[in-house]
C-alpha cells in the first residue's frame, strides 16, 4: 500500500538550496578570492576602502576603530577588520603565508594602495627601539614567495605609495632609516650565531616575517603597495631581544604614531587622486 505524506514547501525549497550550494564550483581566483574575502573577514566586498592598512595586530585595528569612530568586525573570524574615510586596516595574523594569503584575497577588491605596517628588529648598530624604516627593497628568505615569482626577482615596493609615507614622516616631524628589510619564516633565531653572521654580511637594515611577501604578492596581483617598519627589538644582542615588558613599552610609546602616519600617508595618496600604479604590471 502506498501512503501519501502532506507535501511541505519549505522543506523542500532548503534541501533543494543545500543541495545547490555544494554543486557550485569555483574554477577561477577571482571566484575564489570574492569568496573568500567575506569569509575571512566577515565584511562584504563594498564594504572595505580602496586604501588598505595591514597589520599583524589586533591592538592596531582597535585604536583604528577608536580613532575613526567606527567598530571593528569580523572579532569571530581569522582577520578583524575597521574602515573609515575610504580607509580599511586589516589584521591578517603574523608571517609570510598570513602575507600572501590577504594579497590574494584584496585582489577581489582591488585596492588603490596598500601598506603594510609593521614591526621589525633592528639589525644595525644604530637603529633604536621606536624608530622607523621605510625600505627601499626586501630580501626573500621567507621562501613562500617563491610559489609567486622566481627567486631571483627582487621584492621592491610601489614608489609612489612609499613616497607618499616620507612625506607623512616628516610632516609628524620624524626622521626614517631606509634600506633593505631580511623577510624570514623562522620565528626563534636570535640565538643563532651563524645567522647573525649572515645577516652581518647581507647588511639588511631590519628582519621580519612579512614584507617580502606582501611586495612580491602584492606585484603579482598588481596591487600597488608598501611598508612602514616600527623597530621594535634589537635582536643582534641579548640584551636586545624582545621580551612582554618591552612589547609594552614599544605599544604605549609608539604605536599611535605608527599608525597615525600610515593613515595619513594614504589621506594623501586618496586626496591627491594621483594613481600609484606608474609601473606597468608585465
Amino acid at each position: 500500500m502506498r501512503l501519501s505524506l502532506p507535501f511541505n514547501r519549505e522543506a523542500f525549497f532548503i534541501l533543494v538550496t543545500h543541495k545547490f550550494c555544494y554543486l557550485t564550483f569555483m574554477k577561477t581566483k577571482s571566484e575564489i578570492t570574492a569568496n573568500w574575502l567575506p569569509r575571512y573577514t566577515g565584511v562584504p566586498l563594498e564594504e572595505f576602502g580602496e586604501y588598505i592598512l595591514l597589520t599583524n595586530f589586533g591592538d592596531y585595528v582597535q585604536r583604528f576603530a577608536e580613532q575613526m569612530g567606527v567598530e571593528v568586525r569580523g572579532s569571530d573570524k581569522p582577520m578583524q577588520s575597521a574602515t573609515a574615510e575610504d580607509i580599511s586596516i586589516i589584521n591578517f595574523g603574523i608571517g609570510s603565508p598570513m602575507a600572501a594569503t590577504v594579497m590574494d584575497l584584496l585582489s577581489a577588491i582591488n585596492p588603490k594602495a596598500v601598506l603594510f605596517l609593521g614591526k621589525c628588529g633592528g639589525l644595525k648598530k644604530k637603529t633604536k627601539v621606536g624608530d622607523l624604516i621605510l625600505p627601499i627593497a626586501a630580501i626573500r628568505g621567507e621562501g613562500t614567495s617563491n610559489d609567486y615569482m622566481p627567486p631571483e626577482i627582487p621584492a621592491l615596493p610601489s614608489f609612489r605609495l612609499q613616497q607618499s609615507v616620507s612625506y607623512a614622516i616628516k610632516k609628524h616631524k620624524r626622521d626614517y632609516w631606509t634600506g633593505t628589510c631580511y623577510t624570514t619564516n623562522r620565528r626563534v633565531w636570535e640565538h643563532d650565531k651563524k645567522f647573525k653572521k649572515y645577516l652581518r654580511e647581507i647588511r639588511a637594515m631590519a628582519i621580519d616575517m612579512e614584507t617580502a611577501t606582501v611586495f612580491i604578492t602584492g606585484f603579482v596581483n598588481e596591487i600597488p603597495h608598501g611598508a612602514l617598519l616600527l623597530v621594535s627589538d634589537n635582536p643582534m644582542v641579548p640584551e636586545g631581544v624582545k621580551t612582554d615588558k618591552s612589547d609594552e613599552a614599544v605599544t604605549k610609546n609608539f604605536v599611535k604614531d605608527h599608525i597615525q602616519i600610515g593613515i595619513d600617508a594614504l589621506r594623501e595618496l586618496r586626496d591627491s587622486g594621483e594613481s600609484v600604479k606608474h609601473l606597468i604590471f608585465a
